[in-house]
């Protein structure tokens, strides 16, 4: 999550996207993504029914309470593990983010909570209630309310980085005067001096209560839904190529705008699903969600556990997952043809693959292709489309043709 404006930081990026011929459209119609199959496969859901910021099935579930000091927001500002809780909220037990500051450092504190780096294609969704003032306090504070995934920065304008982000601001910041919705997706950046490679969409308007916040990262496009309705279509370079973790924090940009005494902001959160490789609807979301609350499922992970999801041969087609004998679709694994195995090249994260190459790979058991493996043995993947650090196994980029 970085702090900068959204709106300055990407102009680097429209000038680099004009030259690519990658600028995403300026208006959007909301039309159906490519539908996915009714059957789920690796998915990710809770209902965070924690009792709290030390209940042990928090790390055993693969989520972490911030606690270590940095940025993003306030320099000197501390992410103690009580700002964040699991209350019921409007008669559902969610996670709560809780921010405050008396407008100094020392005298601020954050919440972040997130989970392990293991998420990729796919759609990930969250039921948000973002706040417009304070919960006790004067109001008036630059503070960012957040759902978004990210690839660590490894080194400046690190092409391995990613970021998809919900970014809140109810009370303006970063030049803007009032709320904004902002939805960002990033190729990279480079922190001193700074540039950026983003492009964003945004909403000059109040989002205060209750929110469906959607987006899905497939065949080369992520997109933005709010309450149902696409807000954002972004493409080309800015489409992430690594495994992502997914986050919540709740901090501020700055204390230039704080009115005295301490001011406490609040975000919750009802529940989150991601599910792999499948471009769902937010109807589709809704149905799958209620799915899981109408049999007292709290909590299900099955990302990484093996195997892959089946794609639709038409995108406009769910009852049709394709199959082994139509080399065009993104189908299942064929055991019954391998390919030629000993031709093809080892695949390397920084490779350059176009489409209809093959390599040979197995993969990881995490989504980390230097972590360790699965256990499914070597693999012979074509490439669908051009790629580049996207690992065979955990991306749609790749059809598995099976075993070696």
């Amino acid at each position: 999550m970085r702090s900068p404006h959204p709106l300055v930081t990407s102009l680097t990026a429209t000038m680099v996207a004009l030259a690519a011929g990658t600028v995403a459209a300026a208006a959007f119609v909301t039309t159906t993504p490519s539908v996915a199959l009714a059957a789920e496969c690796q998915a990710l859901f809770d209902d965070f029914t924690y009792s709290g910021p030390a209940d042990p099935l928090i790390g055993q579930r693969g989520w972490t309470v911030r606690t270590n000091a940095g940025g993003p927001g306030v320099p000197g500002a501390s992410w103690p593990a009580s700002n964040v809780s699991f209350p019921t909220v409007d008669g559902a037990k969610s996670l709560q983010l809780q921010a405050s500051t008396d407008g100094t450092g020392a005298g601020t504190s954050q919440a972040e909570f997130l989970h392990q780096r293991k998420f990729f294609e796919g759609t990930y969704a969250a039921r948000v209630k973002f706040a417009d003032a304070p919960v006790t306090g004067n109001d008036g504070d630059h503070l960012v309310e957040t759902f978004f995934t990210i690839t660590p920065l490894n080194a400046p304008m690190d092409p391995d980085y990613g970021e998809i982000d919900f970014e809140y601001l109810p009370n303006g910041g970063w030049g803007e005067p009032s709320n904004i919705l902002y939805e960002t997706t990033w190729e990279t950046y480079r922190p001193d001096p700074w540039e950026a490679v983003n492009t964003h969409g945004e909403q000059r308007q109040s989002y205060n209560g209750w929110h469906d916040l959607q987006f899905t990262v497939s065949a080369g496009h992520v997109r933005y839904y709010v309450d149902g309705a696409l807000v954002a279509d972004h493409s080309g370079i800015y489409y992430p190529e690594t495994p992502m973790s997914i986050n919540f924090n709740l901090w501020f940009i700055d204390t230039a705008t704080h009115s005295g005494g301490v001011s406490t902001y609040r975000q919750q959160i009802d529940y989150l699903y991601h599910t792999v490789n499948e471009a769902l609807t937010p109807a589709q979301v809704a149905s799958r969600v209620a799915g899981f609350r109408s049999t007292g499922v709290a909590h299900k992970d099955t990302v990484g556990s093996g195997g892959s999801c089946p794609q639709p041969s038409n995108p406009g087609s769910p009852s049709n997952p394709g199959s082994p004998s139509n080399p065009g679709s993104p189908s299942q694994s064929n055991p019954g043809n391998p390919g030629n195995c000993s031709t093809a090249p080892l695949w390397t994260i920084s490779g350059q693959y176009t489409t209809g190459a093959t390599v040979r790979w197995e993969r990881s058991r995490n989504g980390d292709p230097n972590g360790p493996k699965s256990g499914d043995g070597v693999h012979l993947w074509r490439a669908r489309w051009w790629t580049q650090g996207s690992e065979p196994g955990w991306t749609a980029q790749w059809q598995d043709l099976g075993r070696c």
